[in-house]
């Protein structure tokens, strides 16, 4: 890249584009409305596309900068490695104890169930310890709960099933913090629990062997710091303590250490389909994770991939978008079981069947999807201006909720709950939160209030069931009590920008060296540019609700964008009734569009403004 193509970082913009919103927030080219309404700020210094002094070095130095990385710690930053983000297992309550259980478990070949989750966290975490479990010579099998006719988390009935088929311990992997009741009838039916879990944890524990979860509120602060971890970098951990305890053990005296390592892609799958935040260790497992799904060596990662159409090497966006809604579709709307026998499975045969299987229930939850979309999306309409969107209806499918909570989150500004009521008229809920706002922790509140059957959850997603007789009495409770957070972060919104470039600036190379300061994700917010000043050429509206838009600069070259549901919205009927003569600023994440002959780059619109 040269000249008015590339972006310098470092240096400050002039002093007229250089206004502060708030919180120090300086606002990005004089843009304090665009047409989505809000301000346009820099994160960081933000940088200027028409300095010839480019560095790809500057751009990966800033990238890390603006997101909070320290300084001294760029480097450690720019390649995340295990080792050095990895902390000491033991630093956490019940970890040691967790991990002599289960080696004596194996040493005594004993009967183990892994009871997880139905989602990608619970799957994964529930394969990783199964795959773990079987390289050290015990076959552990899985338990995953049925969405629909079990619900979330252990219940005191499969609990007692399980030890009555002749299992000593159980495992319960991102579920059972919150199991009072199913831990305690486990107990009495005399079989041990050990709970690997990160929801969020009341003041009080339910009986377990032992409970490993950083955010247990009696864990100390070193400990606390990783509550960003999904369940299945917990189980990792949990991983590293056993093998260290087998070890001591002399376990390995006659045998080889299994490579925990070679875990990672299961790990990396489960974190960024879970959004958890990847900053720290995280980031680690991504980055590293990414490189052992490369490899394909996990056969059902492998399927899976070929499902998806992914013949490259796969990326962080991958994770969230193609392999991780693929798993969900098997607990959402088939057989909650049929991630954990893809993530586990050993024959290629096997794989694809399962793969392919997934890939069809991914297109039925797609359908699914839509029809309770549109109607929720109507109730939305007709709420009024709460702090939280809460919408519930009879018949909606339990496994779509989460996903149309987080589209109402995203089309609302605000926290969002999507409840489907049963015949009974007790109703199954899924939330999504904003940044900003703990949604798991006011879940928890109202639990405690009595108006929730169950709930629990963490900062930007929680689960409850409730009443429908509670619907209007939770939902004034959550607007009195989230409505001061909820006005705080609506006030803050403002788009973060990294850079400005003229549009020949978009192409491959500048969006390979962007990558370099991934992988980016919840936490770790991916890099926004804003290119321009250009015309529209040519605009209009393609799948569902899509804005597809060519757009031309004054230095005579164009850039493909589209903004994915975006048509419906004031920046997309603008934009599709754009005068020619009239120019604007695009802003959105500059990606490689790999269908052609050869790799180009497009811009994934998020907001646009007049420039004139």
């Amino acid at each position: 890249m040269s000249g008015s193509e590339t972006v310098t970082i470092g240096r400050r913009l002039p002093s007229a584009a250089r206004a502060v919103y708030s919180h120090g927030m300086t606002i990005a080219l004089n843009i304090s409305r665009s047409l989505s309404g809000q301000p346009w700020c820099w994160r960081g210094q933000g940088a200027d596309a028409r300095d010839p002094d480019y560095r790809p070095d500057d751009l990966v130095t800033q990238l890390l900068l603006a997101r909070g990385c320290p300084r001294e710690a760029v480097e450690a930053h720019r390649n995340p490695t295990i080792r050095h983000f990895m902390p000491d297992p033991s630093l956490f309550r019940d970890m040691d104890a967790a991990a002599g259980r289960i080696a004596d478990a194996v040493q005594r070949q004993e009967d183990v169930r892994i009871f997880g989750d139905y989602d990608v966290d619970g799957a994964t975490s529930a394969a990783l310890l199964i795959r773990l479990l079987r390289d050290l010579g015990l076959a552990a099998r899985p338990y995953i709960p049925d969405r629909l006719m079990e619900g979330y988390g252990p219940s005191g009935e499969a609990l007692v099933r399980l030890a009555g088929e002749g299992a000593t311990l159980i495992v319960t992997v991102d579920c059972g913090a919150q199991a009072f009741d199913a831990l305690a009838m486990a107990k009495q039916a005399g079989v041990d629990v050990v709970v690997v879990d990160h929801h969020k944890c009341a003041a009080a524990l339910p009986e377990a062997f032992a409970l490993v979860n950083p955010n247990r509120l009696d864990e100390a602060e070193e400990a606390a710091a990783h509550g960003h971890l999904a369940a299945v970098g917990m189980a990792f951990l949990l991983g590293a303590a056993l093998i260290r305890t087998l070890r001591a053990r002399g376990w390995f005296a006659a045998r080889a250490e299994p490579p925990l390592m070679e875990l990672l892609d299961i790990v990396a799958l489960g974190t960024v389909a879970d959004v958890a935040q990847l900053r720290g260790l995280n980031r680690a497992f991504v980055a590293q994770g990414l490189k052992i799904m490369a490899k394909r060596r996990n056969i059902g990662l492998a399927a899976l991939m070929d499902a998806s159409r992914l013949s490259r090497a796969p990326l962080c966006h991958d994770l969230g978008f193609a392999l991780g809604p693929r798993i969900n579709a098997g607990g959402r709307v088939g057989k909650a079981d049929l991630g954990v026998r893809l993530l586990t499975t050993d024959d290629p045969l096997e794989a694809a069947r399962i793969a392919a299987e997934l890939d069809r229930l991914n297109e039925e939850r797609r359908a699914i999807e839509s029809l309770v979309q549109e109607q929720a999306e109507a109730l939305l309409a007709a709420q009024g201006n709460r702090a939280v969107a809460l919408v519930s209806g009879a018949g909606w499918h339990p496994g779509v909720i989460g996903i149309v909570a987080g589209r109402l989150k995203e089309k609302a500004g605000r926290p969002a709950i999507v409840i489907a009521l049963d015949e009974e008229g007790t109703g199954k809920g899924s939330g999504r939160s904003i940044s900003g706002v703990d949604l798991g922790a006011a879940v928890l509140a109202a639990k405690d209030s009595g108006l929730l059957v169950a709930g629990g959850g963490h900062a930007m997603a929680a689960g409850l069931t409730v009443a429908g007789d509670k619907l209007d009495a939770l939902a004034d409770f959550l607007d009195e009590r989230l409505s001061a957070a909820v006005a705080r972060a609506r006030d803050d919104r403002a788009l973060m920008l990294d850079a400005v470039l003229a549009p020949a600036g978009v192409n491959p190379d500048f969006v390979a060296a962007m990558e370099q300061g991934g992988p980016y994700g919840a936490g770790w917010p991916a890099p926004l540019i804003a290119a321009g000043p250009m015309r529209v050429v040519r605009a209009d509206v393609v799948g569902n609700g899509h804005l597809r838009a060519i757009m031309a600069g004054d230095d005579g070259r164009s850039i493909k964008t589209i903004a994915f549901r975006k048509a419906e919205t004031d920046m997309g009927q603008a934009i599709l009734a754009a005068p020619r003569d009239r120019r604007l600023w695009a802003a959105g994440r500059a990606r490689i569009d790999d269908w052609g002959p050869r790799p180009a780059a497009e811009l994934h619109l998020e907001d646009a403004a007049w420039a004139d």
